[in-house]
């Protein structure tokens, strides 16, 4: 008997090897390629709290005003495509009170910050160019990296102008979702002058001053999807102000709050596409491997067990009639 192998068993062997083989791409190839931070981003988180604001019609600080911070990114594309694996984020920072909500103008509002964030794609990393604006430093500014890991963070703070510390504080649920968290405070550090009234910054003297301005944190909090570097919550404690020029103590208060966090719908937002995009991942980077890993050993097995069998197949017979010698005379 002598055996071939099926056209079923050769599928199967076929099919199984190709299965092992993709697993470790989707794992180490695919996945990699994913989690990349994206170039068309177009999202607006909004802050909401209480805290102490300059009126300029009273010249005097008010406090307990409610205060509105609205942060808009929008990925300029083009520039993103021509950086090769830079991603170009445009950023506009306003600081409003009720009196300034709804704005017809964003520069109407408190505070009103244009720059421009460029970073690459797979490590979150600055990037210097394309316009970027300012000199932006350190491991995450509005998201984290990818893979978030249980140490400590330099975080950019656009409004210090340098990088902060933030301290990891083990994790934290928001709407039922759970992230880690990482807490720090900026202390007081001048940003830079302000021409204002002497009277002012206690020069009653003098007309005009440049005044130093100076800026502090209270305290911020922010909390992260592991896998994607995605912010979910994030509360700051701002405290701005006006000094004299070479003065030691601060003169007027021009924002001071304890705590302006996310609004639930930015929270909700933030969540729900944070369970998207690590659910994708966890998708292209463990289930499918495993399951296609899994699956091509099965498909590998049975097919080589079916090719070794093979299929039986008789020896052609020999005959069984014996021939007749003739006599030749």
């Amino acid at each position: 008997m002598r055996r071939t192998a099926s056209p079923l068993s050769l599928i199967l062997l076929g099919l199984g090897t190709f299965l092992l083989v993709l697993a470790p791409m989707l794992a180490w190839y695919v996945e990699p390629r994913a989690a990349v931070n994206p170039i068309d981003i177009d999202t607006t988180a909004v802050y909401k709290g209480t805290g102490s604001v300059f009126d300029q019609e009273r010249v005097e600080t008010v406090p307990d005003q409610t205060i509105t911070i609205t942060q808009r990114v929008r990925g300029d594309v083009a520039e993103s495509e021509r950086s090769g694996n830079a991603a170009v984020w445009d950023v506009t920072t306003s600081v409003d009170t009720d009196k300034s909500l709804p704005a017809a103008d964003p520069h109407d509002a408190l505070d009103f910050t244009p720059h421009r964030w460029v970073s690459d794609r797979r490590t979150n990393r600055p990037v210097h160019c394309c316009g970027e604006t300012p000199y932006i430093e350190g491991e995450a500014y509005l998201k984290f990296p990818f893979d978030v890991q249980k140490r400590d963070y330099q975080w950019w703070d656009n409004t210090a102008g340098r990088t902060v510390t933030l301290q990891y504080r083990g994790e934290k649920k928001i709407k039922g979702y759970e992230g880690y968290r990482f807490t720090g405070t900026v202390p007081a550090t001048r940003t830079g002058t302000r021409q204002v009234p002497g009277a002012l910054v206690d020069q009653p003297e003098r007309s005009q001053v440049f005044a130093e301005e100076w800026y502090s944190n209270h305290g911020i909090e922010l909390v992260v999807d592991q896998a994607t570097g995605r912010v979910i919550y994030a509360q700051t404690g701002p405290r701005s102000t006006l000094r004299a020029p070479g003065g030691d103590e601060d003169a007027a208060v021009l924002l001071d709050s304890r705590k302006i966090a996310f609004t639930d719908e930015t929270q909700e937002f933030a969540v729900e596409r944070a369970k998207e995009e690590s659910g994708l991942l966890r998708l292209v980077g463990r289930t499918l491997p495993a399951g296609t890993g899994v699956a091509g050993f099965a498909l590998a097995a049975v097919g080589g067990v079916l090719v070794v069998r093979g299929r039986k197949h008789p020896e052609p017979s020999q005959g069984s009639e014996q021939s007749t010698p003739t006599l030749t005379l």
